[in-house]
């Protein structure tokens, strides 16, 4: 068969499930993304910090239950196929974050709404337990065998690109809400949040479109045919040693050390950013922004080399880099905003106190706002909120104080770098997982065989990154890396199985 009819129609297969996919991952991360925003809706707000780490665990668990609709969708997938069961992921995931932007405030309806914001994410883990699956070996099963790392790797590339759009449709939102930033900001904080997850529901509704018009893909359209295809996938993927071994090779071997480089890479690191090094919102966004832009184009560089070259020591490269440098490039990130390590140019700071008494109260909110400016270009606010109290016997709460940066422009690029080189061992671990996954099992029980052990390393090692790490840094105050002991360990672990166990070989009999 000449390599034009192996490869035609593949670009169509390719757009058509990458589309779907990364409205799917663009639904799922956006939950991330506004972590603090939503922890200031959904949770009381008298504890910051327990409303973030609250709002973190719901981002977690619905990462946890990604292995459940791995197994229900992927069974699904192989038992009436590819085509219908990631269209029915879309439009489950699409609904639920749709839904989440309509759950009215904790202020509103108390405890209801974080349970509301639980139950949805949960809808959106299953949905994308059964989405990355599916596209993975839909794709997979329409390109050729030799090129199947080149082919596979622009699905990979919608993960992080779902998460830049959810960044930039974020940042625009809040910029489009009014010309005024102090305005923006509020108008976005109480009710601007909704509108990136009400836009999902106009780009699930395009998908859905262009996936009705797809076929299904033509190795398990052969076996239905031939009728081969697998009467029990659970059974035949977890029940049988032989493949069983090798599920449990891909999670511990690859998909573990893959998921918690992936998670600290982009969403730790935006945390990290945001919540340690205390960078103003714009930029820490954009600092991901611009990070995954210039990295984002080496998931198809490095899938590409696998295909010549075996995916194995592609993927362990990413991890051993990570374990040996994180350490560092995260403390250059804290002190490159470490106001301690800076100038200060006093003559240039301003104080502003405002006082508020409090509506059928003698008791008043005090605000002081200080704004301070160094010599490298770096401006900091720092804002202490707290409640003078008049009445006797009440003693002043401990103040909340926020602060953000705004970074000089050099400082906002070497920022920017370091974060490319953290994407860049994500697009080491990730680009050729997906043809890795699917070299590994037979084509009857492919679909649910490759999602478990995916979601499984993604959604529980990786997904839990943010949620343990910042976790980490709240027990352990005095160390501001600490989270990184976690994906550090995950990531050795990993790496350790993979490098022993784990073939370089490229199956050419997978598809049986």
């Amino acid at each position: 068969m000449s390599n034009n009819n192996e490869t035609k129609g593949i670009w169509k297969v390719i757009g058509a499930s990458s589309l779907g996919t990364l409205i799917e991952w663009y639904d799922f991360y956006i939950f991330g993304s506004l972590a603090v925003v939503i922890a200031n809706q959904f949770f009381p707000k008298t504890n910051p910090t327990a409303a973030l780490l609250s709002t973190l665990a719901t981002f977690a668990a619905g990462f946890i239950v990604r292995p459940f609709g791995a197994l229900v969708f992927g069974r699904l997938g192989d038992l009436v196929g590819r085509k219908y069961t990631f269209l029915l992921t879309l439009v489950l995931m699409g609904f639920s974050t749709f839904a989440i932007g309509c759950i009215p405030s904790y202020e509103s309806i108390g405890f209801l709404a974080p349970i509301l914001v639980l139950v949805f994410r949960l809808i959106q883990g299953l949905a994308l337990g059964g989405e990355y699956g599916g596209a993975a070996t839909y794709v997979a099963e329409h390109a050729p065998v030799h090129r199947r790392g080149f082919f596979t790797s622009w699905i990979q590339t919608t993960a992080t690109l779902g998460l830049f759009i959810s960044l930039g449709v974020i940042l625009m939102t809040r910029h489009f809400l009014d010309a005024d930033q102090a305005k923006s900001i509020a108008k976005f904080n109480d009710w601007g949040w909704r509108i990136p997850f009400w836009i999902s529901s106009l780009l699930v509704m395009v998908s859905i479109y262009i996936r009705l018009r797809m076929a299904e893909s033509p190795m398990y359209s052969k076996l239905k045919s031939e009728g081969k295809t697998s009467v029990n996938p659970l059974k035949e993927s977890f029940g049988h040693k032989a493949n069983l071994k090798m599920v449990l090779l891909a999670l511990f071997g690859a998909t573990m050390g893959q998921g918690v480089v992936w998670y600290t890479g982009q969403f730790y690191a935006q945390s990290f950013i945001e919540n340690v090094c205390k960078v103003e919102f714009d930029q820490s966004r954009t600092i991901l922004i611009f990070g995954i832009l210039f990295a984002t184009p080496f998931f198809v560089v490095f899938a590409t080399l696998s295909d010549k070259i075996g995916r194995k020591w592609i993927m362990l490269s990413g991890m051993f880099l990570a374990i040996i440098s994180y350490n560092y490039l995260f403390t250059s990130l804290f002190n490159i905003a470490d106001a301690k390590q800076k100038t200060e140019i006093v003559a240039n700071t301003k104080i502003e106190t405002t006082v508020k008494v409090i509506p059928n109260s003698t008791d008043s909110i005090r605000k002081v706002v200080t704004k301070s400016y160094f010599t490298d270009g770096m401006s900091m606010v720092n804002t202490k909120t707290d409640t003078a109290y008049s009445t006797a016997g009440k003693t002043t709460k401990k103040p909340v104080v926020a602060i953000s940066k705004t970074l000089s422009s050099s400082d906002y690029w070497k920022m920017v770098g370091i974060v490319f080189i953290l994407i860049l061992y994500v697009t080491l671990v990730y680009g050729p997982i997906a043809a890795f996954l699917v070299e590994l099992f037979p084509t009857k029980i492919r679909y649910t065989s490759m999602s478990l052990p995916y979601h499984i390393g993604n959604g529980v090692f990786g997904g839990l990154t943010p949620f343990i790490a910042t976790l980490l840094t709240t027990i352990y105050v005095d160390n501001k890396i600490v989270g990184l002991m976690y994906p550090i360990v995950i990531a050795a672990v990993c790496l350790v199985i993979g490098a022993v166990y784990i073939s370089n070989r490229i199956d050419p009999e997978v598809d049986r």
